[in-house]
């Protein structure tokens, strides 16, 4: 068994460095037909752009895509350079100042270079993108599947092993973890800021893209793409380490279906049939872009169906979401639905150990998950209020510019570059915990107004630790254990691990009345407290 998990990561490890090394190949030879293909997908205009574009760019072939880039860029910049120039002149009319200025582009060059990379594309990649799905993704997913369907015998009974977790490089912080740490920033990083070079990636997925959307790839179907197969075989992984609990396997197959499903085949689907795509199960503050002025006058444009969307995603945030954390805790959604969630539940699970469960972090995590709330509703507030005013600022400050700020600081950086590529060194929690705000809303629910809790029975606590080692949201579980006291906390997501590692029974997830749920200090430490009073109250 070990020899086939052995060549099992020799094919992950081939998989992995065909799908990173295919950015580098290929070459570029853009036409005159497809720089106006170009022109008409971006709304350009310029013949001053279209002139300069066909001498740099028709007549030379460019050996990577970072060349090509460049040669936009330079382009781009003239042709800017050009208009405001002439914008500017003495003498000239209203009517042509204003065309000047209509004419100056404000597409990114990444995002040319993307569309213009792509149709231009030739070499062994473009020319043989089948083989290189299947030398990649393929060679990937049956690697990965040859290491972990083993361990259903190498792990041997049922039951929760900690298998020196501390000793391996690849679960301690060892350098197979901060390789991984290394490769998931880049890839963030490239998707989030640099997605010309994820052409050849796309090439690979256009197939199925077409089959379902009826369009070519873009670098977020790929992301989609991923997400939903990483989550899937992960997830066998997690029906093997936990498969002696009935509840880790339904939650696991549970957020499997809603990403899958709803967040991956349902928008695509909706794309194809030129319907407004939509995640109906991501609820505003998570989808903070919900209430962008874009979004709120695709929907209404939409007719019917974007109207009840725009409803439905309203009551969601408004009604469903605090009514199911009354009598579920906030379990239901970061457990059991969310894809952010469902991805550190599956390809995060590895490394769950090394949430921090100090003081210091939990003071970090109350101050900034409601610090990244707070930033969300006064954005959207400045949103609604420009949508409904038709001001482009409030108080001197640009709505477009808090837009745009949260949406690289928070719904880039924080909840893509770190939140999942930070899971091998800072655990798998590390958006949920610090910054997701929709997490932040469901756990003051949670706190202040629900059934949840989990239960401790203190008499069979042998303070093993491993709750308290395995709670991925830095929850120190076993010093609630130790005491019998009920376990509520704000952050605590309901995964339901650290009762799924108890060998003793001890912890147990329950909805109950909300009375006697949080357990008063002075009872538990026996201070002034008279047992007569304790006992007529039951």
């Amino acid at each position: 068994m070990k020899q086939l998990q052995q060549l099992g990561i020799v094919l992950f490890l081939l998989g992995i460095f065909t799908f990173s090394s295919a950015i580098f190949m290929g070459t570029f030879s853009p036409t005159k037909a497809q720089l106006t293909a170009l022109m008409t997908e971006k709304g350009i205009s310029s013949k001053v752009f279209e002139s300069k574009a066909v001498a740099a760019l028709t007549n030379s072939s460019f050996n990577n895509i970072h060349s090509l880039k460049n040669a936009l860029s330079a382009v781009v910049l003239k042709t800017n350079d050009d208009h405001r120039a002439a914008a500017k002149k003495k003498g000239i009319s209203k009517e042509a100042r204003k065309e000047a200025y209509g004419n100056i582009i404000y597409s990114a060059p990444k995002d040319l270079a993307f569309i213009l990379g792509k149709a231009s594309a030739k070499g062994l990649v473009a020319e043989n993108s089948l083989l290189f799905f299947w030398l990649s993704f393929g060679l990937g997913i049956f690697g990965a599947l040859l290491f972990i369907v083993p361990q259903v015998i190498t792990e041997g009974p049922k039951g929760i092993k900690n298998n020196g977790i501390y000793k391996q490089n690849s679960t301690n912080r060892g350098f197979i973890a901060w390789g991984v740490f290394a490769y998931l920033i880049g890839f963030y990083l490239v998707l989030y800021f640099a997605p010309q070079y994820t052409i050849h990636w796309t090439l690979m997925l256009d197939p199925l893209s077409y089959a379902l959307n009826g369009g070519p790839a873009s670098q977020w179907f790929v992301y989609g793409f991923m997400y939903c197969v990483i989550m899937v075989v992960m997830a066998i992984r997690m029906y093997i380490k936990y498969r002696h609990v009935n509840y880790q396997i339904l939650r696991t197959t549970s957020v499997l279906f809603f990403q899958i499903v709803f967040a991956f085949l349902i928008p695509e689907i909706m794309t194809r049939l030129q319907l407004p795509a939509t995640d109906f199960k991501n609820a505003f503050p998570l989808d903070y872009d919900f209430f962008f002025s874009w979004n709120l006058n695709k929907l209404i444009d939409s007719g019917g169906l974007g109207l009840f969307i725009l409803v439905w995603g309203i009551l969601l945030t408004l009604v469903v979401v605090p009514v199911m954390v009354y009598f579920f805790g906030k379990r239901w959604y970061c457990s059991w639905v969310c894809g952010c969630g469902g991805l550190a539940e599956t390809l995060g699970d590895p490394y769950r150990q090394h949430s921090s469960k100090s003081l210091f972090s939990w003071k970090v995590e109350r101050w900034l998950v409601h610090g990244v709330l707070v930033f969300a509703v006064l954005m959207t507030a400045a949103t609604l209020y420009s949508f409904f005013t038709g001001n482009t600022s409030l108080v001197g400050i640009k709505t477009q510019s808090i837009q745009n700020t949260y949406s690289f600081l928070i719904g880039a950086i924080f909840a893509g570059v770190i939140g999942t590529g930070f899971y091998p060194i800072f655990g798998n929690r590390v958006w949920c915990r610090f910054g997701c705000p929709l997490a932040a809303y469901l756990g003051f629910v949670q706190r202040f107004k629900s059934r949840f809790r989990i239960t401790t029975n203190g008499g069979q606590c042998i303070s093993c630790g491993n709750c308290s080692t395995y709670c991925e949201m830095g929850i120190d579980v076993r010093a609630y254990a130790q005491k019998g006291e009920n376990i509520v906390r704000s952050s605590c997501v309901g995964c339901g691990v650290c009762s799924a590692v108890c060998p003793r029974g001890v912890l147990k997830l329950e909805q109950g009345p909300e009375s006697g749920r949080i357990n008063p200090t002075e009872i538990l430490l026996g201070n002034d407290v008279s047992l007569i009073d304790l006992l007529n109250k039951k």
